[in-house]
């Protein structure tokens, strides 16, 4: 409840004041399963990401979001590219990582409701789309778009 709250809170702020922000996502890939997050806050399924802190390079925003949402330590990581939304009345640049190299460690932080690991091909229906789209395009080991919206 206290998550849905604060959503709503930064929706209306996102409203009167029109932001611009930096955010990671991790792809999270290994043995042919994707590890995928559902928050408390918001219906679906999402790579696990969030927003870039001051002093935090991409990389480290990454490694950290990567580590509070999915419980993950990642080893290697590479950037996948930087895309663009301009939902909610907002401007998103999110930069998207992957790491094919990592360990399950631990538990996720309370605006995770769920971390779960599933098949490359066979994605839950609740997937965000960016990010379905972008599971399905390096499933297929297709050329991947680097930057863009989404």
């Amino acid at each position: 409840m206290y998550y849905r709250l604060l959503y709503l809170g930064f929706k209306i702020y996102c409203f009167l004041f029109r932001p611009v922000r930096m955010g990671v996502r991790v792809l999270m890939v290994q043995d042919g399963m994707v590890w995928l997050v559902r928050h408390t806050y918001l219906p679906g399924w999402f790579l696990p990401g969030g927003g870039v802190e001051r002093r935090e390079t991409l990389e480290q925003a990454a490694r950290r979001e990567a580590r509070e949402e999915a419980g993950a330590d990642l080893k290697g990581i590479s950037l996948l590219g930087v895309f663009t939304n301009f939902i909610q009345w907002k401007t998103d640049h999110t930069a998207v990582f992957l790491s094919t190299d990592f360990k399950i460690t631990g538990k996720s932080d309370g605006e995770i409701a769920e971390v779960r690991a599933f098949p490359i091909d066979q994605l839950p229906e609740e997937t965000y789309n960016p990010h379905f789209s972008l599971l399905d395009a390096y499933r297929k080991g297709e050329k991947l778009q680097n930057f863009g919206e989404w």
